[in-house]
């Protein structure tokens, strides 16, 4: 069992109230990880420390932030094995996944260090003689960052640091579900000499998230909110942040579509799926959750993704490399079971896999998929991954954009100038040729569309996101006025 604690304005923090709550391993129930259960006053003390801190880090020139994110790429690189352990006891995932989440995350540490030169402005022609006007990019304040479980390491690292990049400082209030895995970030950025207060850590438990997240937002100095979940809970976090007027960037749930051509490299496309399906057991927001083939090539697609899909490694993580590991919890079995009943129920043809009775799940393929079937509609969020065979290329397109999802999509296919003018016309926020649903790059603009959210990380749109755009004049010449 790992006991934690939180991090405000430098100093390792209980819960003022005393109250702990604890985070049990998937598989056997056992205690993971024991955290503080934050108060309100504990996450307002978190946003006034890093309000306290604001004007220190906003002032530091982009020479000595890059410094300070590289090291703190290299203090995260260096706990990897940390990192591997606690997602096994949290979650349930497995070795590579978690290696991956640490290496990306490194990555988006690295890309934030380039963009600290990066934030600049324009100068714009104005109809005033003598009127130097320019378009500046400030620091924001305080950026409030909520993150996952899923891809804890990525997503977490993602919520600071652009943001500190930009001047800003942040608190992150960690996922109760993996709060020793976000806590083992902290520890890097700590390690990497981060002044103190520039990034806190605040822990909740899972009954007390809403208030905890309401005083942080309300709170005046928190003047951007980031947060990835699921759509409903984003709903909820949309209303807070209207209701006090602090813009929010929202990456939420999807159903990516994976469309297969009929001229399309087989091969390439089942490698691609076998990815997008299954990596962390089909738990990433990006993950593939409509296999849409047309019907001419269905046959021997369907043939062989399911000889790879049975091949799949699947164990307890904590027992050595696995691609597929636990699930996070029960719930997800339950909500997975129920799909692969209702789609047999309605006329499915179950090709691998097939209902749980533990949180260890084998690779799942559903076969002619129809819309009647919840499945087809539905976020699985698991290793159950549904074919829906269709005519042409125009049946395919309707499918893929028959949800109310936007996020991640993909579409395999020989003519690239067809396939191309495919991707313009699906509804999402990244489309991606002939690869997988499930990738990530830090510089570029991460985000949906629809019921996926709204705002985009990464990149020079991280940039837009996390700093004012101000408008300064300089008077360089005598102004007349008409009074």
């Amino acid at each position: 069992m790992n006991e934690i604690r939180m991090l405000i304005g430098g100093e390792q923090a209980s819960s003022s109230s005393g109250r702990t709550f604890e985070r049990r391993n998937p598989l056997d129930g056992g205690i993971a990880t024991r955290a503080p259960a934050a108060t309100a006053q504990d996450a307002v003390s978190a946003v006034e420390a890093a309000a306290k801190a604001f004007p220190g880090w906003s002032a530091i020139g982009p020479s000595a932030r890059r410094e300070l994110l590289l090291k703190a790429a290299h203090a995260l690189e260096a706990r990897t094995t940390q990192f591997v352990e606690a997602m096994a006891r949290e979650t349930g995932a497995g070795a590579p996944w978690a290696g991956f989440n640490v290496h990306l995350a490194a990555g988006m540490l690295q890309e934030a260090a380039a963009i600290t030169t990066q934030i600049n402005g324009e100068i714009i022609p104005s109809d005033v003689p003598g009127s130097l006007a320019m378009g500046v990019r400030t620091p924001a304040g305080v950026v409030l960052g909520i993150a996952p479980w899923n891809a804890p390491v990525i997503l977490a690292v993602r919520a600071i640091a652009t943001p500190l990049a930009c001047g800003n400082t942040v608190v992150l209030k960690g996922s109760e579900l993996c709060p020793a895995t976000h806590g083992l970030i902290i520890e890097a950025l700590q390690d990497a000499g981060l002044p103190p207060g520039v990034v806190n850590f605040v822990t909740n438990a899972p009954a007390d998230a809403a208030e905890v997240v309401e005083c942080m937002v309300a709170h005046p100095a928190v003047r951007r909110v980031n947060f990835t979940g699921s759509t409903k809970v984003g709903r909820l976090i949309a209303q807070t942040c209207a209701k006090y007027l602090k813009p929010a960037i929202l990456e939420l749930g999807g159903k990516a579509p994976f469309v297969v051509l009929e001229d399309a490299d087989l091969d390439a496309a089942v490698g691609a799926a076998i990815f997008g399906c299954f990596a962390n057991s089909g738990q990433i927001c990006m993950s593939t959750e409509r296999l849409i083939v047309d019907e001419r090539v269905a046959d021997l697609f369907v043939e062989k993704l399911a000889a790879r899909a049975q091949s799949l490694p699947l164990g307890d993580p904590r027992e050595g490399p696995v691609v597929l590991g636990s699930v996070v919890d029960m719930s997800t079995v339950e909500r997975c079971n129920a799909l692969i009943d209702d789609a047999i129920a309605r006329g499915a043809k179950l090709v691998c896999g097939g209902k749980a009775e533990t949180t260890l799940m084998a690779a799942t393929v559903l076969d002619h998929v129809t819309s009647e079937m919840r499945i087809y509609h539905e976020e699985s969020f698991g290793p159950v991954k549904p074919v829906v065979r269709v005519a042409d290329a125009e049946a395919a397109l309707s499918c893929a954009n028959d949800n109310p999802y936007g996020l991640s999509a993909a579409v395999f296919g020989s003519d690239i100038a067809r396939t191309f003018q495919f991707a313009q016309r699906v509804e999402s926020g990244i489309c991606h040729i002939n690869g997988p649903t499930v990738h990530d790059e830090a510089q570029m603009p991460f985000g949906g569309v629809k019921d996926s959210g709204y705002g985009r990380f990464g990149g020079k749109a991280g940039i837009d996101a996390f700093t004012e755009l101000r408008w300064i004049t300089v008077q360089t010449l005598p102004r007349a006025y008409p009074f």
